[in-house]
C-alpha cells in the first residue's frame, strides 16, 4: 500500500504527539540523503571540480523550485496568519529589497565554480531526472491536503547537520571553494530550524486522525525520495558516466 493511502488507518486511534514526531524523525534517520554515496563523495573531497559543478548546476533546479512550491501552497491557504508566516520562505529564497535571498547566494556558488549564470538559470544542462523530481515536489504541494503539503517540508528537520557537514567538508577538501561561495549553507543554519519548528508544530496540531498522521509521515518519505532521486541521477551521470544527451558535460561550459 502506498504512503498516502488512508484506508488501512481509518479506524486506528491517533498517535500521541510524541509518537507522531518520533515517526517523522525516524524517516530522516532511515532515508535522508546524507546517507547517499554521492553525498559522501561530495563532502569527502572525492569529486572533481566538474562533478561539483554538475551537482551545483542540478541543485539549482531544486532551489529555484522551492519558492514556486511555496507560492503554490499559499495560493490555497485561506488562513491569513498561516500565509503571513509562510511568505517569509519565499523572501528567504527570492530575496526582498536589498536582500538577494537564497537563490542569489546559490548563484554566487555557481559563479565561484566557473559556471555561466545564464546557463545555470536556463536549466538547459540539468539532468532530466532532476527536473522531473523537483517538478514532482511542486505538484505534490499543489495536489495534497494542506497539512500533508506542510509535512513534506519537514526534511528541514534534518538539514542543519548536513549543512554543517557540507561547509566543513567542502572548505577542507576543495581548493576552488571558499567562505564566500558557502554563504547559502551558512544562512540556512538559522533559517531551516525556524521553518521546521513552525511546520512541525503545525502538523502536530492539525493532523487530527491516524490516517492524516500516517499521510504526513508518508509525505516526509516522499520528500526524502525527491532528494535521493536527484543524487541517484547525479551518480549515474557523473560517476558512472551515463550523461544524457544535452546535459551538462564537465569541461564544455
Amino acid at each position: 500500500m502506498n504512503d498516502f493511502s488512508t484506508a488501512e488507518w481509518h479506524d486506528a486511534p491517533p498517535l500521541s504527539k510524541e509518537a507522531f514526531e518520533a515517526a517523522i524523525r525516524a524517516v530522516g534517520e532511515e532515508r535522508y540523503h546524507d546517507k547517499h554515496p554521492f553525498h559522501k563523495m561530495l563532502h569527502g573531497g572525492k569529486l572533481s571540480k566538474g562533478q561539483v559543478q554538475a551537482w551545483a548546476l542540478n541543485r539549482y533546479c531544486y532551489q529555484e523550485a522551492v519558492p514556486r512550491k511555496d507560492a503554490a501552497f499559499m495560493s490555497r491557504v485561506h488562513d491569513r496568519e498561516l500565509r503571513r508566516e509562510w511568505i517569509h520562505r519565499i523572501h528567504d529564497h527570492d530575496g526582498l529589497g536589498e536582500e538577494g535571498g537564497g537563490i542569489e547566494r546559490w548563484l554566487v556558488l555557481t559563479d565561484g565554480l566557473g559556471l555561466s549564470r545564464d546557463y545555470v538559470t536556463s536549466r538547459k544542462g540539468a539532468l532530466p531526472a532532476t527536473k522531473f523530481a523537483v517538478e514532482a515536489y511542486v505538484r505534490f504541494v499543489v495536489e495534497q491536503p494542506l497539512v500533508i503539503a506542510v509535512a513534506s517540508s519537514l526534511t528541514e528537520l534534518f538539514a542543519p547537520a548536513i549543512h554543517r557537514e557540507r561547509i566543513a567538508g567542502m572548505l577542507e577538501n576543495y581548493n576552488f571553494v571558499d567562505d564566500s561561495v558557502m554563504a547559502y549553507f551558512k544562512r540556512r543554519l538559522a533559517q531551516a530550524p525556524r521553518d521546521s519548528d513552525f511546520a512541525l508544530s503545525y502538523i502536530l496540531q492539525h493532523a487530527y486522525t491516524r490516517a492524516e498522521q500516517e499521510a504526513c509521515v508518508g509525505a516526509v518519505r516522499f520528500k526524502c525520495d525527491v532528494l535521493w532521486a536527484q543524487l541517484d541521477a547525479l551518480y549515474q551521470a557523473y560517476v558512472t558516466g551515463l550523461i544524457p544527451p544535452g546535459a551538462f558535460t564537465p569541461g564544455e561550459k
